[in-house]
């Protein structure tokens, strides 16, 4: 079950933040801020291999008691974090990965509207529809 979903931008400010009903907001907020450290060292090794071809999916990036921590990052830098609970073993690696691409696909839809202002926090009341539904489903 997936517990929270956070974009972060390229300086590592908050774009967007959804957090389960009943969970500590605060407590997630940090664990998605932590995974960010993760996402440089991998990013920063992918970029260190020859070759142009780059994965955007990180995979998990760490796992605690509570939860587990998976991460994204687009080309032009921005990171998406998923976090869920390390007690649920039903949701596979490839059901993460394409729930990135959806989530990707969506940010990139916010982005086209021409009244959205780069490295502004997310207000769009349809992306936050879809990400409870994208979420609900796994």
């Amino acid at each position: 079950m997936v517990v929270c979903v956070a974009v972060i931008g390229k300086e590592n400010s908050p774009l967007y933040l959804w957090v389960g009903s009943g969970r500590e907001e605060l407590q997630l907020h940090y664990l998605a801020h932590t995974g960010l450290d993760v996402i440089q060292e991998k990013v920063a090794a992918i970029a260190k291999t020859p070759g142009d071809a780059r994965e955007l999916y990180l995979g998990l990036l760490y796992a605690s008691e509570e939860f587990k921590v998976f991460g994204y990052t687009t080309n032009t830098r921005i990171k998406i974090v998923v976090i869920t609970d390390a007690s649920n073993t039903t949701l596979r690696d490839n059901e993460i990965r394409m729930m990135f691409r959806r989530l990707h696909n969506l940010y990139s839809n916010v982005v086209c509207n021409p009244f959205y202002i780069p490295g502004e926090p997310i207000t769009s009341k349809e992306f936050e529809n879809t990400v409870r539904q994208l979420v609900a489903g796994n």
